[in-house]
């Protein structure tokens, strides 16, 4: 799995994601994964036919406390995890 996450303007991201097989359910996660951070999605794009690439910027969430890249990355990566366990 590869994860990068950068910072865009006004306080949003744009995270890409990989993976070399399909991955079902991950999807669902990682939007969980976002909501709990109080990021909003404004554009994605994913594809998980034979395996998993994910694009998505969005921005936070005005109510809630400041959130780096790093947060972002971290989160997702745990999410990816709680996929993998499962």
């Amino acid at each position: 799995m590869e994860v990068s996450v950068e910072t865009i303007d006004k306080g949003g991201f744009r995270v890409r994601m990989h993976s070399d097989t399909d991955c079902p359910g991950l999807l669902v996660l990682i939007l969980e994964a976002f909501e709990g951070l109080g990021l909003e999605v404004s554009n994605a794009r994913v594809s998980c036919e034979d395996s998993f690439h994910l694009e998505a910027v969005g921005g936070e969430d005005q109510k809630k406390d400041g959130v780096d890249a790093q947060k972002v990355k971290k989160t997702v990566l745990q999410a990816f995890k709680k996929w993998s366990e499962s």
